[in-house]
């Protein structure tokens, strides 16, 4: 059975509790967009395109609920809760790439004057409804353009090793995953050897979320901690490395988990291609660097303590960004719905694909 994170029937939203994972199972309701907007806050749901789903689902649930006397009033209402979502996490740029697009939806749909109150809450809240099966679709044309240029680099019938960083998968978005749909579409083409995880200090998405999905996908698969990277890009001859993103600027520099960077860098001196798996609405193309992208940064707690257990001495000042950003000329390819593109390819992409 396939991993949901997220679950949408009947206007209810229900979310997995990633925290709890891996010990535990548990959905939360999501009844509203303050709840929409706390889920998101404290991870537990995560992601960049699973924060921008559950966000603008959660503004759905509860305009289904809410009676406008007007257009006008619907509108503004929609654009106050769509730039509040955006303010949960503002590195990952799905988010606000998606309350921008819906903002614009909100505007026409409130000047056209052929639309009543009820076929504009209809069809706004269809369109959120559509990010589900879309992103699903964008997902396994990632996996698929992935694998077949992953491939293209290894002769004949050979099985692949990958390395990836944090976790992309079902639990990060609709289903099947961006770098772990790659993976994934690699172990159903019988081309995959193994994949190789890391831990991800200090939130450990991989130790308990990417470990989880690959167990329950039964792929062949190892956990290393995150300083075992350079020794198992020595000895265990890796293919490709693929990651996933939360923002990736005009110029292809990327913002992914922090680690991210770093492993690029042993990539790049082992001769290890590095791949960034993700949807052009991951793409924003509104700033021209990675020194323009805003990081996120999170509690000392989070380092210190592993659950309620201090593992830090008291008193050590900490610092912890919640992400990194690779430079675009470590990045063999960005791996999009529409293809793979080289990093000075995307701008122009992006163009042609009215992004």
């Amino acid at each position: 059975m396939t991993l949901r994170a997220i679950k949408y029937d009947n206007n209810s939203l229900e979310i997995l509790d990633q925290l709890l994972l891996p010990a535990q199972t548990k959905y939360i309701q999501v009844k509203g967009v303050e709840d929409g907007w706390k889920v998101i806050n404290k991870m537990q749901v995560r992601g960049a395109p699973a924060i921008a789903i559950v966000g603008c689902l959660s503004l759905a649930v509860e305009l289904h609920s809410e009676k406008y006397d007007s257009k006008k009033q619907m509108r503004q209402e929609i654009e106050g809760k769509l730039n509040y979502l955006v303010s949960s996490r503002p590195t990952a740029v799905n988010m606000k790439i998606a309350a921008e697009d819906l903002i614009d939806l909100a505007n026409q749909l409130c000047n056209d004057e052929k639309v009543d109150v009820q076929e504009m809450k209809a069809k706004f809240t269809k369109t959120i409804e559509d990010m589900l099966a879309k992103d699903i679709a964008d997902n396994t044309a990632i996996g698929d353009y992935g694998a077949k240029d992953i491939l293209s680099r290894v002769s004949g019938d050979n099985l692949v090793r990958i390395l990836t960083h944090c976790n992309t998968g079902s639990l990060a978005t609709a289903g099947y995953g961006t770098a772990l749909g790659v993976v994934r579409t690699l172990h159903s083409m019988k081309r995959l050897e193994h994949v190789y995880c890391t831990e991800t200090r200090p939130y450990n998405q991989g130790a308990r979320l990417t470990a989880y999905e690959l167990v329950h996908d039964k792929i062949p698969a190892t956990l290393i901690v995150d300083s075992m990277v350079a020794a198992v890009m020595k000895f265990r001859h890796i293919s490709a490395v693929v990651v996933g993103a939360d923002r990736v600027a005009a110029n292809g520099d990327t913002a992914n988990k922090i680690g991210t960077y770093q492993i690029a860098v042993l990539a790049k001196y082992h001769g290890v291609p590095f791949y960034v798996a993700a949807p052009f609405t991951s793409i924003d193309v509104s700033i021209p660097s990675g020194d323009h992208i805003v990081i996120e940064e999170r509690p000392d707690r989070e380092m210190t303590h592993v659950g309620e257990h201090r593992i830090a001495a008291k008193g050590i000042s900490c610092w912890n960004p919640a992400f990194d950003v690779t430079p675009a000329a470590l990045i063999e390819g960005i791996i999009t719905e529409k293809g793979v593109f080289k990093p000075e390819q995307l701008k122009e992409q992006c163009t042609q694909n009215n992004h």
